[in-house]
């Protein structure tokens, strides 16, 4: 093994020509297996499905920490051709939990590392399905990073924690009672229970103290003609919140919301989440703070960024399911452009380097 095997730009580039949608990340998958086996490691696989576990164990008693880094990239349709594309930084997530694996090897004392590369975080299950496969049993302490865009925290910072909200998406079902409509009142219209549920919903008060948003972002009720009143729908919402608690609150007023104004015109309404209700992050503050000491002494004390906020992420499954686990989860600013989620999306891959020394020190404040 040579140390331009593991440089992290590179092995990010590498990554970068081989975009994989979640569960189907195999050519990702053999590549960090054979990248762990230059390490002289053993890795595990199909944890969640394609995920993949290593462990560098030390010589004394200790907790065992676990990195976790996402594999997954997004799809895209491109001049009508559907492809996939590394857009949220997945890659470079990979890449610097290998270039992490090289530098702790021969260097953990307590306990030991698992590094875990998890599939599938875009959809929202990878890591729901790992944790049913037992990736958290023997994990006291969990660490996460994922590169920020240039609108969070600058090119070559790293912020201590980044705040992730709670989100998730309603698919809500209407079933009403189809007629000619010159006869309305023979039956239920899906189209006046959609109306009425989004002026429902928007009509919600919650305290104006936290952040929080719920969106009707599709509805969905055609009938086969035009004169005749419609008998099934859909509509799907968007919702976020700061913390837990805001989101059970919210999604309690939502659900009464929809049923009612459904039931107000006869129309029958179900509510579903597929994709789960993502929670929001709760870390441990200690570590927060001891992590924000660590960016400091690493990278020098303008390399310190405020905390960062917004979107959601799997990661957080993690203490909701094992609430005895220690995290924290730091945002490397790679000066991302035009931002996260865009299929023309650019960054520095240099700045990954940072996030590199900065879980080498979080990771052996813990076993070294």
């Amino acid at each position: 093994m040579s140390e331009k095997d593991f440089d992290v730009v590179q092995m990010r580039t590498e990554l970068h020509e081989m975009p994989e949608l979640g569960f189907h990340e195999e050519k990702t998958s053999k590549y960090v297996v054979n990248k762990l086996k230059e390490l002289g490691l053993n890795p595990q696989t199909g944890i969640g499905g394609t995920g993949v576990v290593a462990y560098i164990d030390g010589t004394e008693p200790g907790p065992t920490v676990m990195v976790r880094a996402d594999m997954d990239a997004l799809p895209f349709v491109i001049d009508n051709k559907p492809c996939s594309i590394h857009a949220c930084g997945h890659d470079s997530h990979t890449a610097m939990l290998l270039a992490l694996a090289a530098k702790l090897v021969g260097n953990v004392k307590k306990g030991r590392v698992k590094l875990f590369f998890q599939p599938a975080e875009e959809t929202l299950l990878g890591a729901v399905r790992s944790i049913e496969d037992g990736v958290l049993d023997d994990v006291d302490v969990a660490f996460g990073a994922h590169v920020r865009p240039i609108q969070d925290i600058p090119d070559g910072t790293v912020c201590a924690a980044v705040r992730h909200t709670s989100s998730t998406f309603l698919e809500v079902e209407l079933k009403g009672k189809t007629c000619h409509a010159a006869r309305p009142h023979l039956g239920c219209s899906v189209v006046e229970a959609a109306v009425l549920a989004t002026n429902a919903v928007n009509a919600i008060w919650m305290n104006p103290g936290k952040v929080w948003s719920a969106k009707v972002t599709a509805i969905n009720c055609c009938g086969s003609a035009s004169n005749i009143i419609p008998d099934h729908g859909k509509m799907i919402l968007d919702c976020r919140a700061q913390d837990n608690p805001t989101m059970k609150e919210m999604l309690d007023k939502i659900k009464r919301a929809i049923l009612n104004a459904a039931e107000a015109v006869g129309v029958e309404a179900t509510v579903n989440f597929p994709g789960g209700i993502i929670p929001a992050a709760e870390y441990d503050e200690g570590l927060v703070a001891e992590t924000a000491g660590i960016i400091k002494e690493v990278l020098g004390d303008d390399k310190l960024a405020k905390d960062c906020g917004g979107g959601g992420e799997d990661f957080h499954y993690f203490v909701q399911k094992k609430p005895s686990i220690r995290t924290a989860y730091i945002g490397v600013g790679t000066g991302v452009t035009p931002g996260l989620h865009d299929p023309k999306m650019t960054m520095n891959p240099e700045s990954l380097r940072n996030g590199v020394a900065v879980l080498e020190k979080m990771v052996l404040n813990q076993v070294g």
